[in-house]
């Protein structure tokens, strides 16, 4: 993929997707400044690259990013408050970084000089659909407020769009798979720790559909994002995912997996137990491939081999008491505002 940028702010540098694309750009020639407010910390980025500049900074202060963001090219919008449960935390915080900060961040990326803006939204925008394939132009049934905010931010960033500023939307799906600053409380990455760990898998529900994303086809998405010709991705909006699986099956092929990877674990049970997400749709990405040539490669299965790996490999220690690799648990526990 050849270059049309040299310099990429990635706002949420150093979270879960974060942690895998800065590396990943820099490999590339980018010259690249990871800005995020370090819920997390950012000693998992490879903070000795001579093309990497990290700034500790809150999105919500347009100033401080108006200072990183001056002299870039390309804007990589990843940070928000993610998913539902970590939203309903503290409504009031989420709404000022989810809503309140996007349009200002837009505006100040503009100014800046910035000649491409990538929004990452969400799949679940869709919320709950019996349609056989959710494109792109379905629409938007927000079931929580997590879902409605990353929907309304879409057409803000489309407003400020001309021939000199260039934005595109993505959906990603429900990502899964390893990353350096990793997550374990996405469906995927919960499974395979609970059946690792513990021997068990505990499913909520199990009926639901949900379109998955592993990791590393989230960060080859951005990058193309960031190559393709404006004239194909202006004001577009892509749907990214790969497997529509509902999560009882996840959870069998998590077992099965597992079960080959560490036999003497096996036999791992699968026990069900009711949940309040209803959240069910199946996501068609069609159009990311049509327009841009872009196919996902790596499978849940993948996903999960590398999860395994990583435990194998003593990468993930305590990773069921560890506050670190859970969202609520690290924002309670620094009070997040």
């Amino acid at each position: 993929m050849q270059r049309l940028f040299d310099r990429v702010l990635v706002t949420g540098g150093a979270g879960y997707c974060g942690s895998l694309l800065v590396p990943q750009l820099l490999k590339a020639g980018y010259r690249v400044t990871a800005f995020d407010i370090m819920y997390f910390g950012d000693t998992h980025l490879p903070k000795d690259h001579p093309n990497l500049t990290v700034v500790a900074g809150d999105i919500r202060d347009t100033e401080a990013l108006a200072k990183a963001v001056a002299g870039h090219d390309a804007f990589i919008s990843l940070a928000c408050i993610s998913n539902d449960a970590s939203f309903e935390l503290d409504e009031h915080l989420s709404t000022s970084i989810n809503l309140d900060a996007f349009e200002p961040m837009v505006r100040t990326a503009k100014q800046a000089g910035v000649k491409r803006f990538i929004y990452a939204s969400s799949s679940s925008v869709y919320g709950v659909s019996d349609a056989p394939d959710v494109t792109e132009d379905h629409p938007l049934v927000p079931l929580t407020l997590y879902n409605k905010y990353k929907g309304m931010c879409e057409p803000v960033l489309n407003s400020y769009c001309d021939d000199d500023f260039t934005g595109v939307t993505f959906r990603p799906a429900t990502v899964c798979g390893y990353a350096p600053r990793l997550r374990l409380d996405l469906s995927v990455n919960i499974l395979t720790n609970h059946a690792v760990t513990n021997n068990k898998i505990t499913v909520f529900g199990g009926s639901q559909l949900r379109p998955n994303l592993h990791v590393q086809d989230y960060c080859d998405a951005v990058e193309l994002l960031l190559t393709a010709p404006a004239e194909k991705i202006q004001r577009e909006v892509f749907n990214i995912g790969f497997q529509n699986m509902s999560i009882m099956d996840i959870a069998t092929l998590v077992k099965g997996v597992v079960e080959r990877e560490f036999p003497e674990k096996a036999p791992i049970d699968i026990v069900t137990t009711p949940t309040n997400d209803i959240r069910s749709y199946h996501v068609n990405c069609d159009k990311v491939r049509r327009v841009l040539g872009f196919q996902p490669r790596h499978t849940i299965e993948d996903a999960v081999r590398g999860l395994c790996d990583a435990f194998r490999r003593d990468l993930i220690p305590d990773s069921m008491t560890d506050d670190w690799y859970y969202n609520i648990r690290t924002m309670k526990k620094l009070g997040a505002k």
